[in-house]
């Protein structure tokens, strides 16, 4: 059984080797001319998260966006003489405040160096470090109507589980270095001393949320304030305060992007996170067929018995 199971494997290899093989050719970018101009679009999709995205065949691929893989894509529409400007086009409900802090530098450094137009078009949502990202550097933003934005604030979420540890007969103790080197613990009251620590973070990580929008949207500290109580509002409802420029779709945003440019409204597009034609391959439904297969195999060979493996030298 095992020798068929690592037969198969090698023959699944060698297959998947060739049709590689083959598309490869299909799948490199074409050459792109001296006088070609572009917009790169930046797709910014699910939750904003640091770090890098998955590639692993066998590993699920991620719901959201990486700050890691955004970072790289600006930096190279950045150091990319054809491309004349920045579509993002985001549909995510935020992320982390690190996330967005690092993607909000990239597109500073990007704007500061290369002078070029950023556009921001909001689809389904964009909101709380989403639309910090679109607030931070981009020349016009574009919402639709049902678009949810906004969300202007932070929280740090905690849980505590004293009493559910009581009822079912579970205590807990630890041996610590210093007084707050457990802060957050789940199985004791926060004190006030704690719980102040972390407003003051909260407060410090508001404030820097609070000024990148105000500079981004030209607005005052004070009038960000009023809108920031952390509740999100419509695309139309964001126009109307000022947190949106326009209502519209991402076609209306592009061909603005264009205009800004000096591309006209229909301009030649890049996107550097487009899949490549053989990606279905290694999609997550087929990661997570794959791994259910590994799995069955290896539990169907678990109950017919345990085998012993051999090694001739």
């Amino acid at each position: 059984m095992l020798k068929k199971i690592f037969i198969s494997a090698i023959l699944l290899l060698a297959v998947t080797c060739f049709i590689l093989s083959l598309l490869k050719g299909n799948n490199s970018p074409k050459p792109v001319l001296p006088t070609s101009s572009y917009v790169t679009v930046i797709n910014i999709n699910g939750t904003i998260t640091t770090g890098e995205e998955d590639g692993g065949l066998l590993e699920a691929s991620g719901t959201g966006t990486s700050a890691e893989t955004l970072m790289k894509e600006i930096r190279a529409a950045g150091e990319d003489k054809s491309v004349k400007a920045l579509l993002l086009r985001i549909n995510s409900p935020g992320g982390s405040v690190t996330a967005a802090e690092e993607v909000g530098r990239e597109l500073a450094r990007f704007k500061e160096t290369t002078n070029k137009p950023i556009v921001a078009s909001m689809g389904d949502m964009g909101a709380s470090a989403a639309y910090w990202l679109a607030a931070c550097q981009s020349d016009k933003i574009y919402a639709d109507a049902s678009t949810l934005t906004g969300s202007i604030g932070v929280y740090m979420p905690y849980m505590n589980t004293e009493e559910l540890f009581k009822k079912i007969g579970i205590s807990s103790g630890k041996i610590k270095s210093g007084v707050h080197k457990d802060i957050l613990s789940p199985d004791r009251q926060m004190t006030p001393e704690e719980r102040a620590i972390l407003q003051k973070m909260v407060d410090e990580m508001f404030d820097q949320f609070v000024t990148t929008v105000a500079t981004g949207r030209k607005m005052s500290p004070e009038q960000v304030r009023k809108l920031a109580d952390g509740r999100v509002y419509t695309g139309k409802q964001a126009k109307e305060l000022g947190l949106v420029d326009e209502l519209g779709n991402y076609y209306d945003a592009l061909a603005a992007t264009g205009k800004l440019a000096g591309l006209g409204d229909k301009p030649l597009v890049k996107s550097p996170s487009g899949k490549k034609r053989w990606d279905f391959i290694f999609n997550a439904q087929l990661k997570n067929m794959l791994k259910q297969a590994v799995t069955e195999v290896l539990q169907g060979q678990v109950k017919q018995g345990p085998a012993t493996l051999q090694v001739k030298g």
